[in-house]
This record gives structure tokens, sequence and C-alpha cells, in this order.
């Protein structure tokens, strides 16, 4: 998902339309999900696939639904416990596979918990069989689970469509269900609509039909989905132009517009287009699906989502006026498409176990949004603006405080929102940036093509891809991103220099960066520092790398001379700040005024001294209040 405050800044295709798989293949839980399920008293029954069918009243703001879930009993109970907010159940019942049909006798709802508790006049046997729930619910105005979002027709008429924002935890808004990441099955599709509205949902339509009780009304049925996580189901019925191309791979790409505005999703569909192929070929595992939509939704909370198969955005996060748009406009559109194509892959083939992982998802994805424009739209020049956007606002924050570590323990849906911030989106994609650089392109993809294999259709932690990435490069990645993602803060890298004949030696040491002055706790935060050495002999070349994995350190750059300048963080990969000595900071002048420093390095250097201007200002403010 992209944050609505975030800055500027993908063979064979299945059609899943078999029968599910056996149910014990489905849902293989970690020990920390069953311990977490079992607690929450989710984890005795379990879905296998949903068939769900929708009828949303665009007029009365009002849905009915009726659900067939395969389920699996895993042990006897006699209840069944599912996630529901504001849905009113209507009957429900449980028929064990070659059994006669139970009929639930009482609805508990537990509205704190968002979970209603189905009970039955007798035992359930594990086993599996078939859940059956009728059910209403209201097209709400929160912009969250199933809503309406109101538009103006070229006429000027108001009317409104029925849309879904399903992350973190509302599909519970639409339909009962499992709401939990973890908990994954396949859904059969299914929306009864207005004959003259649009209709999707995250697979192709399969059939469309009159519907039989009233003839302005059609059933649109979709394809099975894959195995996916509920946050990651869509639907959306309403009036839309679009426009179509396929991926060089035969994807078919279409982005959906207000009705009239065709012309302006042209750019986005350009994009998607490149971008599918990319991802493809860059985790060298196929997209999975038949086709993908991009629709612009007219009120709509977050910037974008990624579900699956149909990413909704913004109306100004995915259009584009080809006559009238700016650069930074047609960029920002760029890394949103590219943003949520990546999650096509990471976050909804593989995804995030809980929600304590969050930032992996949107981390990664904020990373390699910048990887997948840069190679599209070379011109753009984006890594520069992805050091003045992302990295230095997540230095400006991160240097608080009251900061926070970019892995956060979530123990309760209700605390997910407050992790969706620059430290998980803007932080995370530094790091991942900077682990990207350590382990070198050829492994990364190695390590990245191996995860997505062996957890696909699954769920994984972050763990999982440290593990991938380790086994890829034969490097110590655990230990090394633990004291980036675990710990808030960075560090400030001081750095001396002495010309030792034709060597050069620098003395480094680090020490947490704090913007409100120098640090004063008793432990001082270390982290493990990704270092990068240049010289003015090949300013775009790193000249050493090496890992600071102590406080302090002594490095011997061979065959400098003593007018050569010498630079640390090479392309403000590195998540750290610099102070140079005197010394240093006069030889990097000339190459400052010759433009020979690149410009993403000046760019940083500026930040550093900028940074220390501040805290000197800061020091000078304190003694003269304290006089």
């Amino acid at each position: 998902m992209w944050l609505a405050a975030a800055a500027p800044s993908l063979a064979r295709r299945l059609l899943f339309l078999g029968p599910p798989p056996p149910p014990l293949l489905l849902l293989v839980f970690s020990r920390s999900s069953r311990r977490r399920l079992h607690s929450l008293g989710l984890a005795d029954v379990s879905p296998i696939n949903y068939s769900l069918c929708l009828k949303p009243d665009l007029l009365d703001f009002t849905f009915e639904g009726k659900l067939e879930a395969a389920a699996q009993v895993r042990q006897a109970t006699n209840q069944i416990v599912m996630n529901c907010a504001d849905i009113d159940i209507i009957t429900a019942s449980y028929a064990p596979e070659g059994d006669e049909e139970i009929h639930a006798t009482g609805f508990n709802y537990q509205n704190e918990d968002e979970k209603v508790t189905l009970s039955f006049p007798s035992t359930l046997q594990t086993g599996t069989g078939t859940l059956k729930i009728d059910f209403v619910g209201e097209l709400n105005d929160k912009m969250k689970g199933f809503y309406r979002s109101k538009y103006t027709t070229p006429s000027g008429e108001v009317r409104y469509a029925a849309v879904t924002q399903f992350e973190a935890t509302d599909a519970r808004r639409a339909f009962p269900c499992w709401d939990e990441p973890a908990i994954k099955a396949t859904f059969d599709i299914s929306l009864v609509v207005p004959k003259d509205r649009v209709a999707l949902s995250n697979m192709n339509v399969i059939d469309r039909k009159p519907y039989p009780d009233d003839e302005n009304l059609v059933e649109v049925k979709f394809a099975r989905t894959p195995v996916m996580s509920t946050y990651l189901v869509a639907f959306v019925v309403g009036e839309y132009d679009f426009v179509e191309t396929r991926s060089k791979d035969g994807v078919c790409v279409r982005v959906y517009t207000p009705v009239g505005k065709a012309e302006q999703g042209k750019f986005a569909l350009e994009v998607a287009a490149k971008t599918l192929p990319f991802y493809k070929d860059y985790f060298n595992v196929p997209y999975p699906l038949p086709k993908i939509d991009l629709i612009a939704i007219a009120d709509f909370a977050a910037g974008a989502m990624e579900n699956w198969g149909l990413v909704t955005y913004r109306e100004t996060a995915l259009l584009i006026d080809p006559k009238n748009s700016c650069s930074s406009s047609r960029q920002w559109v760029a890394l949103v498409v590219g943003h949520e194509l990546a999650h096509q892959w990471f976050g909804n083939l593989v995804t995030m176990e809980w929600w304590t992982h969050l930032w992996l998802n949107e981390g990664f994805a904020s990373w390699i949004e910048y990887l997948c424009v840069d190679h599209c739209f070379p011109e753009y020049d984006i890594w520069t603006q992805f050091v003045s956007a992302d990295y230095t606002r997540a230095q400006e924050l991160d240097a608080l405080d009251n900061s926070h570590p970019i892995e956060v323990s979530v123990g309760h849906p209700s605390e997910v929102d407050e992790i969706f911030d620059a430290i998980s989106y803007s932080k995370g994609a530094s790091v991942i940036r900077m682990l990207h650089d350590y382990i070198g392109d050829k492994d990364f993809k190695k390590g990245m093509n191996m995860y997505l294999t062996k957890f696909q259709q699954k769920n994984a932690a972050t763990e999982d891809l440290w593990e991938s990435l380790e086994n890829a490069s034969g490097k110590p990645i655990a230990a090394v991103m633990n004291t980036w993602t675990k710990q808030m803060g960075f560090p400030l890298i001081y750095v001396e220099a002495e010309q030792v004949e034709d060597d050069r030696l620098l003395r480094l040491s680090q020490k947490k960066f704090c913007a409100g002055g120098s640090y004063v706790g008793e432990d001082c935060p270390q982290w493990m520092v990704l270092i990068t050495i240049s010289t003015s002999e090949d300013p775009n070349q790193a000249k050493l790398k090496i890992l600071m994995d102590k406080p302090e350190m002594n490095v011997v750059l061979k065959n400098v001379k003593p007018d050569q300048w010498v630079k640390l963080n090479l392309g403000t990969v590195g998540f750290y700040r610099t102070q140079y000595s005197s010394a240093m900071l006069e030889s990097l002048l000339p190459g400052i005024r010759d433009l020979s420093l690149p410009p993403v390095d000046r760019l940083g250097l500026q930040n550093d001294l900028f940074s220390r201007f501040i805290l000197c200002v800061r020091e000078v403010s304190g003694n003269c209040c304290r006089a």
C-alpha cells in the first residue's frame, strides 16, 4: 500500500479454476501463528475456499451477501469463531462432508474484538465441510471495508460506486471471514450489479448472465483466485472507461478511469506494461494471474492499494493529463505504479506472517519502485530524488528521540495503522537499498528468487528473507540487518585521515546521531555499518568496501596521493551521517567546485553538513538560554 502522505518519490499463467488442493496442504501455520490464532479462538476451524456472492444497493447503500466456505475443522468444537464487523448475520449452518447440515443456534458478536461466534447444537467433528452464511451490511462512508465512493458524471449528476479497502483488517466489514494474513484460502467471487455498471474483482470474468429476480441486474462471476490473504481481496462496482494493452509476457493490462478520462490512463498503462516484465525478469518468477487492472477511485484514503490483480489508486496517483501534468506528477505516478506492482510478488505471492513484518513488505516495495522506474525511465535520474525524498526524510525523523525501530512488535490489529509511517516506508527502503549494495545485484536477485520460490502462496517472516539472502551471498545478513531493524536511530561516523607515505590511513568511529545533540545514554547503540570509500581518482567507483562491526577501526587506503580527496558513503547509500575532519572537508572542496563529485554525493555531503550546522545552532542556543 502506498501512503497518501508519501512523497512522490511480475511462462505460464494459471486460472485456478479446478477444485481446491487438499486442505492439509493449504494451511501450515508457524509456531508463533498457531499460538496467536489459538489465543484468538481462530485456530479450530480454517477456510479452504470462499465462495462469495455480494449484491450491493447503490441507492440505499446496503449490500446482501451469501457465503459458502469450504472449511476444515482442525479440532472438534461446537462453535466457529470468525472476524466480523458492521455485518448482521441472518442464517448460518455447517454441513460436514457427506453428512447432514447443522444450523447455528446463536450468533455472539464481540464488537470490540470484531469477532462473531457461531454456536451449534452439536459438536463439529474434525474433517472438512461447508459453512453457509447469509448476511447483510452497509456500504459505509468510512473509506474502509466495502464502502461507497461519490463521483460526478460528465453531465453533473452525483452518483456512487461500491469499492473496497481491506488492508489491514477490514475484509471483515464486507463478509464474515478469518481476517488474518496467515489464514490464506482461494476465492470464488460473484457480484450482482446493475447491468450498466462495470464490475471488477481480483480475477478475470468467466461468466456474466441476467439476474433472475431483476431484469435490471446481472450476475458477474470471476475465476478462482490463487491462495491468498483476505486483505488482498477486492471488488469494484461503478462507471468507468478503460485503456488496455498486453505486456510482452501476454498479461492483459487495463487502466480504469472516470468516464471521459480514458486518455489520462495511458501513461500509467505504459508504466504497468513495462513494469510487469521487469519484475518477472528480476525475480525470475512469472506473474501468476491472467490480468492486472489498475483503477482510479474518487474517494480513497490511502495513496494506492496492491489488491492482487485489481490495484486501486487515488485519482492523483494514477491519472496523467497529457497536456497539463508536470514531470514530477509523471514520476510520482510511475513510482506508485511500480510500488504496487512489486507487491504482486512481494506481499501477495509471499505474504508477511503477521503485521510485525509490515515494514519489510512496504520498505522493500518502496525501494524496488525506484529500481524499476530507473530501469524504465533512466532519464528521470530517480536515485537522486530518492536521496532527496525518502532517505533524507527518514534520517530527519529517525534522529528524533521519539522515533521507533523499523520492526515493531504488533500485538493487536488496532495497532497496525500506527506503523504505516515514514520509518516503515522510507527508512525501510533505505536499509534495503543499503543491503542490496552490500550483497550485489546478482546475489540479491538470486536470494529473492529463492525466497519467492520457497514461500510462494505461503507466509514468511523477516528472518526468512535474511536466510535466503544469506544462502545466496554467503554474508552475515541477519547479523548485519538486525542492528538496523531492531533498534531505532542510525550512526554518525567520525573520520580523520593521515597520509602515511603513499597510503591514506583513516580513523573511523561511530556514535548514535541525535537531533537534539550528543547521545547521553550509558550504553551507546552500535551498528554493523556498510562503509564505502571513494577517491578523486574515480569518484564513481568504490575504492574500498568494509563492514564496520566495532565502535572504532582504522582503515588503510593503498596508493592514495596527498592531493587526492577521500569521501565516505559513495552514492549516499549507507544509512548514516559522516563528520569529516576539517582537513578532509577542505580537500573535498575542489571536487564540489568542478562537479567531479557526483550529484548524489554532493547532496549527501550537503545534508550531513546542514545537520551538523543545526546541531551547532541548538547547542549555542542552549548555552545562551542557560546563561
